[in-house]
């Protein structure tokens, strides 16, 4: 299995986007945090940044809804060029019907948990999704410390997969470092979301690369 990289630009330098993200183009996924300062206590950009993003952006937009009301938004975040758009379940009034949404416009659908929200809250959404976040931190800011406890989840939910024979990817969004990638890959991740770890060093690409070798087994 190769492992994708999923460069979050929260961790970037909001003054020079593109140039950040022309320098991470070695990478699979653009993530992208979404946050409205009242789901999660932080607030990040919205649907003019994100269009725009679409169209400089060499990589797939990974857009990470942390909103209130994603019924109502995540579509219109695919409509605005993302390639994938997560929400949260625990902001969702009908998840199997966003998820119907997103996808009706090409996009792929995803659905994430928070650390202290278990595995079984989405298991029965696995079919309807086409991957499912586990949050390695608590939702809102970049830099904290990775929490090996929510790993077990990762395990459940691939097994789940497997045995449904569900086509799903699994992704890690948190603390990931060259020390805590494997430990998530071990688990079951196959998508891994970094940012300081990514963008912090002055060679990004450099940084991508470093990512994917401490994964290789």
């Amino acid at each position: 299995m190769s492992v994708r990289i999923a460069p979050s630009i929260l961790a970037a330098d909001f003054a020079n986007l593109e140039r950040d993200i022309l320098e991470v183009a070695s990478a699979d996924l653009l993530h992208v945090d979404v946050m409205d300062a009242h789901f999660v206590p932080n607030l990040s950009i919205g649907l003019p940044v994100v269009k725009r993003l679409a169209e400089v952006s060499p990589l797939p937009l990974d857009v990470h809804l942390m909103i209130e009301d994603p019924d109502r938004w995540a579509p219109r975040y695919a409509e605005s060029g993302a390639a994938s758009v997560t929400f949260h379940i625990e902001a969702a009034q009908n998840a199997r019907r966003c998820a119907a949404d997103i996808r009706s416009t090409g996009a792929r659908a995803a659905v994430a948990i928070k650390p202290a929200t278990p595995a079984d809250a989405v298991m029965g959404l696995l079919g309807e999704v086409d991957m499912v976040l586990v949050m390695t931190v608590e939702p809102g800011f970049g830099g904290q410390a990775f929490m090996p406890e929510t790993l077990p989840k990762l395990a459940a939910l691939k097994a789940s997969a497997q045995r449904t024979d569900t086509a799903l990817w699994l992704q890690v969004d948190g603390g990931i470092t060259i020390q805590t990638a494997p430990e998530a890959v071990a688990a079951g991740a196959d998508t891994l979301v970094a940012g300081s770890s990514v963008f912090g060093p002055a060679d990004r690409e450099r940084a991508v690369q470093a990512l994917r070798d401490a994964c290789q087994p």
